[in-house]
């Protein structure tokens, strides 16, 4: 009887299929218990069963997705060190793997973002909470984030622009062609914080953060004002929207406050 050649190749295959299968069972166990370690704040444990996971299964998304936030949770913002750094980076470099793979991943996209506002990338971070709004355009955080950004923007070089003039922080820019350089710099910045923050409220209309920094804006857009009359009129609608971000704040106190009383 003549040996047929294909049992071999058939054997093989089936074997491959088998240890395929095998590897992609012992991910998801991998996953599941890096899930209940990260759920547990066991961050280190949870990594080291994700990055199990993903060894075991490349394809596996959600394990590398995991991975990614797990390292997120342990970058500690402000801490200027390597290794927190690293660790950052570390997240960064997942979460874009993730998004290479899956380009509509909304979750992998939000994470940049908020890692490299975190790490005080403010550009980078706007780079990520736009693409964030291309994907999600009813999603208020979003654009609130870059309205926040936008105000970070404006702020720091007027802060240092009245440091050097020997200015307090409150007093009006009277040299014009300092001012006018500012403007240059800080008006589209603050008219795209306005815009997005505003469509933050649209979104979502009790956002008392967003109003806070719609007054913040105000307060900088008050600071490129040509005339004394223009600067206090936009000062009074910067305190109308703080007075109003007041309110919703209080308000949404009395009733949780309520709430636990009931």
């Amino acid at each position: 009887m003549k040996n047929n050649p294909w049992t071999g190749l058939v054997t093989l295959a089936l074997l491959l299929v088998t240890a395929t299968g095998c590897q992609k069972l012992k991910a998801r166990d991998e996953l599941n218990k890096g899930v209940a370690s990260y759920r547990d704040a066991k961050y280190e444990e949870a990594i080291e069963h994700f990055k199990t996971a993903v060894e075991l299964d490349p394809q596996l998304l959600n394990a590398r997705l995991y991975l990614a936030t797990a390292y997120a949770n342990q970058y500690i913002p402000g801490i200027e060190t390597d290794r927190n750094a690293q660790v950052g980076e570390r997240a960064i470099e997942e979460f874009q793997k993730v998004s290479a793979a899956d380009p509509n991943n909304i979750g992998s996209v939000s994470g940049i973002a908020g890692l490299y506002f975190q790490m005080k990338r403010m550009s980078d971070a706007k780079e990520y909470y736009k693409k964030w709004i291309q994907m999600e355009p009813t999603n208020a955080e979003a654009h609130y984030s870059v309205g926040v950004i936008d105000w970070t923007l404006t702020y720091q070089p007027r802060m240092v622009l009245k440091a050097r003039l020997k200015l307090k922080p409150e007093d009006q820019i009277k040299d014009q062609k300092e001012r006018q350089a500012l403007a240059e710099r800080n008006a589209p910045l603050i008219e795209e914080g306005m815009q997005m923050l505003n469509e933050a409220m649209e979104l979502q209309p009790d956002y008392d953060d967003a109003m806070a920094y719609i007054n913040l804006l105000y307060r900088e857009k008050a600071d490129l004002a040509d005339t004394p009359d223009e600067r206090t009129e936009l000062l009074k609608t910067a305190d109308t929207w703080i007075e109003k971000s007041l309110a919703i704040k209080k308000a949404k106190a009395e009733k949780e406050a309520s709430k636990s009383q009931g």
